[in-house]
């Protein structure tokens, strides 16, 4: 049988990296502590050994780099393997055949090898010949190359007994069973059935027993629909009846819930698994169409849980490594994985601090065609699995033919995540039975690989048949067991039109929230007593008195802040956000804010964290705050990615619902490269599959001469996305919530309702970039006292409602422009109101501030963006519709690109949109 393998606290704690890392900080900041290097060293009688044969060690090391280009690992080849390597010929290293070698310190295990032409058979069976063979030569660290070297010679070692080996198969044959159901009951479903890599069964089987072994806890697995519904079905405990019931029409969910829902392919387990008499709570994130586009997700939410637990940095101590008791385990697809440039982003955070979750297991289920592209026309490079090699991940290739040599390499990919907290792959090389789904013919641009599939048996049947010539399971039990399940599936059909849908939301950490409420716009207090605020904008700029703070930051930030916090006026856009952020942590908030830059900000403002001038340490101010409920502060230093990194950033807000997750892009546009996750997570999760998140997107935006790019976040794109109504009032559950925010106290309190409210919603801040500093953009200590919260709408304070004949209506930063220009005019007659909320449109507020102007005669919206662009088609058919008056339009023309990049073009734009409302 399998051997587990035990390991030492100790041992752990001295987890490998693949290189030296200074981050600002050997000491460590919260989300990030420093480990050393694993000492180790090549025994000696090894070393001893090598250097008397220098040649034959040369040798043996070029099969370790060179004999997986030999292994019988594809199931369905239509080309001869090649037959030779020059650098696998004992002749290309000077040795002859009847030469004596000894294998000590050369080769692991008990074999035993004479001479050459010995030891040639015994490296051709170990890396050529059998349904595995490995990559690991790429890998700088000598300790771990050692340990596969070993563990890989010795795989044939650990064999499954019979009782292990009919329990797979009773997995291969109800996975099959599946398929062959559901395509007698529905023939024109496509269902993305796992028939040819059936084999993925035992890999599950022997993640969850080594899981439980090795004090695993919790599993967060992300994959995409290939094989999805057989594996639910027939390990995690998924009821048919839930696939049967979608299949005839219905809802995933009980009837009176107001979902769209999602396809079959789709569905997901959040279980506690009962295994080996253990335990092991496994949870699948969701997953979009957008193959790739989960992984990042579950790596957040596997660091959340990570976080929950008081794992890795967030622990006590300084020796333990992320990966305790939660495990990522990620699936892919072959096309998929070498195409999609997420996975690239995925590796590169794998290592990086704030986002490392202890290495990730993952697993390719190699089909060899994406879509019906051949898979070499899919990549440039040999295998799928090399963009692996980019992080010094080894590979294990495994023929899907041989669901225990699967098996045995499963357990060797965890036993090396569990030594050394880095990602391992699997290759799993199988195919599909049909094309790209059951309804489609492959053999239109596959002719030969198709041939060979439709004239084999399945794996299923093939391991089934094994079995029974080994005297296993015999033909009858395997029978006797596709009939049970053929039963079942046939009675749980039956009970689909009855089948009740359990709960599966607000369950767990979710338990105290709810739906937002449809039909009204609720009102949050969240203000505090400012000699609380005071204190904590104290703390936000406190630091060691041995700490070498930079000059600049001393007088323009420090010093600056503490007058402004003392005086309580002129509080800027920073400083109301380290209140808000510091008083959540005080109420027992962890906050996470993560981005490029994000310690200092991308405009110099933030300054979160602090780095000494002499000696580079990092010190983090409102994490030395005393006093309060201790949460604590992470920010995340990203790669220069959006995509894998704001899906990261979603993985963490649906796992854990009192945190605040912000994820802010240097510039708004930077969204751009986000869009999947945008689009298919956090705008539409929860009315896909009822999954709520609070995250917060910060996009800085504004036009401030910089040209096209970084001018605009692009607001017309998040508010085509929300589901605000035009013709109806909105209430809280419109699905995305979206503020332009003018003031530092309005900016503090959406921030704070975001936790305090008694439901989720993601936020969108269009962030500024010039109010930042500007002297009119800032607020008072009255602005955050209790009582105090965000307005939707803020009215004009500075006219006299009877004299006002015209009412401008705008959004951000633009209202300061226009208010400066209407001083310069005089114009006093002109309402100037601001639309702080978007989605939810605030027509109850906005309806409010327009009773009092009983004299307008006319509306306008006036925006900054192009005519195109902008909120401009949001908001003029929802204030034409529920207010009744027409709504004139004053901003930049249509474009094709958000902003010129000439100067002079620039201010004559600036000059002409600004004076347009006035003289309209």
């Amino acid at each position: 049988m399998l051997r587990y393998f035990a390991h030492s606290e100790a041992r752990l704690g001295n987890v490998s990296r693949p290189l030296a890392r200074y981050y600002h900080s050997e000491k460590g900041v919260w989300g990030y502590k420093p480990i050393a290097r694993r000492d180790f060293q090549v025994a000696e009688d090894v070393r001893a050994s090598r250097n008397s044969q220098g040649n034959v060690y040369r040798w043996v090391e070029a099969f370790r780099q060179h004999g997986h280009k030999l292994a019988t690992v594809n199931p369905i080849s239509i080309r001869p393997s090649q037959q030779e390597l020059q650098e696998l010929s004992p002749a290309f290293y000077g040795l002859q055949t009847q030469e004596t070698v000894r294998t000590a310190g050369l080769l692991s295990g008990p074999q035993v090898a004479q001479n050459v032409a010995q030891l040639e058979q015994l490296l051709k069976d170990i890396y050529c010949g059998r349904s595995v063979s490995a990559e690991f030569s790429y890998v700088e660290d000598i300790e771990e190359r050692e340990w596969l070297a070993k563990n890989f010679e010795t795989l044939d070692q650990h064999q499954l007994e019979n009782s292990e080996r009919c329990e797979i198969a009773e997995l291969l044959i109800k996975s099959q069973a599946w398929d062959n159901f559901m395509a007698l009951k529905f023939p024109t479903v496509k269902r993305y059935g796992g028939e040819g890599a059936e084999s993925m069964l035992a890999f599950f089987w022997q993640l969850l027993r080594d899981s439980v072994q090795g004090n695993i806890e919790h599993v967060v697995l992300a994959m995409p629909h290939r094989g999805r519904t057989p594996l639910q079905a027939a390990l995690f405990n998924m009821r048919p009846a839930k696939v049967f019931r979608k299949l005839s029409g219905a809802s995933e969910f009980a009837e009176d819930i107001e979902a769209m829902s999602d396809v079959i392919s789709h569905f997901h387990v959040s279980e506690q698994l009962q295994v080996l008499g253990k335990s092991l709570n496994f949870s699948m994130v969701r997953n979009p169409s957008h193959l790739e586009a989960a992984n990042p997700v579950a790596m957040g939410k596997t660091r959340s849980k990570q976080q929950t637990r008081g794992e890795g940095a967030f622990g006590i101590t300084d020796s333990q490594p992320f990966g305790q008791h939660v495990l990522n385990v990620i699936l892919h697809g072959d096309a998929a994985f070498a195409g999609q440039g997420i996975n690239q982003e995925c590796l590169n955070m794998a290592y990086v601090p704030h986002f490392e979750v202890g290495g990730s297991l993952h697993l390719i289920v190699n089909n060899q065609v994406g879509f019906t592209t051949p898979g070499d026309r899919g990549r440039s490079t040999a295998y799928t699995s090399d963009l692996a090699k980019s992080i010094q991940a080894p590979v294990f290739h495994v023929n899907g033919d041989d669901p225990e040599a699967l098996a045995r390499i499963t357990n060797l990919a965890f036993r090396y995540q569990r030594e050394f907290r880095k990602d391992i792959f699997i290759d799993l090389n199988c195919f599909r039975r049909w094309g790209h789904n059951e309804l489609d013919d492959p053999t239109f641009t596959n002719p030969l690989v198709y041939k060979i599939v439709h004239q084999r048996g399945s794996v299923p049947d093939s391991y089934a048949q094994q079995l029974a010539q080994a005297q296993v399971l015999s033909e009858s039990q395997a029978k006797q067991i596709r009939d049970d399940y053929m039963k079942y599936l046939g009675e749980e059909l039956a009970l689909a039109p009855t089948y009740e849908p359990p709960p599966s939301f607000f369950e767990k950490q979710w338990k105290n929230l709810q739906l937002a409420p449809s039909k009204e716009l609720t009102y949050w207090d969240t203000g505090l007593d400012y000699g609380l605020l005071h204190y904590i904008g104290q703390q936000s700029v406190t630091f060691p008195e041995d700490f070498n703070i930079h000059p600049h930051l001393l007088k323009t930030h420090v010093n600056a802040r503490l007058k402004k916090l003392e005086n309580g006026v002129k509080i800027d856009w920073s400083t109301a956000e380290a209140l808000a952020i510091g008083s959540l942590m005080y109420q027992g908030h962890n906050v996470r804010i993560s981005g490029e830059d994000v310690g200092r900000g991308t405009f110099s403002h933030r300054h979160a964290m602090l780095v000494d001038q002499q000696t580079n340490e990092m010190f983090l101010p409102l994490n030395s705050m005393e006093g309060g409920n201790g949460g604590k502060l992470e920010l995340a230093h990203s790669i220069l990615s959006e995509e894998a990194v704001l899906g990261f950033e979603y993985g963490m807000a649906i796992d854990n619902p009192n945190n605040l997750i912000i994820w802010e892009a240097q510039f708004g546009d930077f969204a751009n490269g986000a869009q999947i996750i945008i689009d298919t997570f956090i705008v539409s999760g929860e009315t896909k599959w009822m999954e709520s998140n609070a995250l917060v997107m910060l996009l800085p935006h504004g036009y401030d001469g910089a040209a096209s790019e970084h001018s605009s976040c692009r607001i017309e794109r998040f508010l085509q996305l929300s589901d605000s109504k035009e013709t109806a009032p909105d209430g809280d559950a419109v699905n995305v919530h979206i503020v332009n925010p003018t003031t530092p106290a309005q900016y503090y309190h959406v921030l704070r309702r975001q936790l305090a409210r008694n439901f989720r919603k993601p936020l969108v801040v269009v962030a500024p970039k010039t109010l930042l500093r500007l002297p009119a953009a800032t607020s008072t200590h009255e602005d955050f006292q209790p009582g105090t919260l965000f307005h939707n709408v803020l009215g004009d304070t500075t006219v006299q409602p009877e004299q006002v004949r015209k009412v401008i209506l705008c959004s951000g930063k633009h209202y300061y422009t226009l208010a400066e220009e209407r001083e310069k005019r005089q114009a006093y007659d002109t309402a100037i109101l601001r639309l702080e909320s978007l989605s939810p449109f605030p027509f109850q507020e906005l309806q409010g501030q327009l009773a009092q102007y009983g004299n307008v005669k006319s509306f306008v919206w006036s925006q900054e963006e192009h005519r195109n662009m902008g909120a401009w088609t949001f908001v003029r058919p929802r204030f034409e519709n529920l207010i009744g008056q027409q709504l004139h339009y004053c901003g930049r023309c249509e474009a094709p690109t958000p902003a010129t990049g000439i100067g002079k073009v620039h201010k004559r734009e600036v000059d002409e949109i600004v004076a347009a409302p006035f003289e309209l």
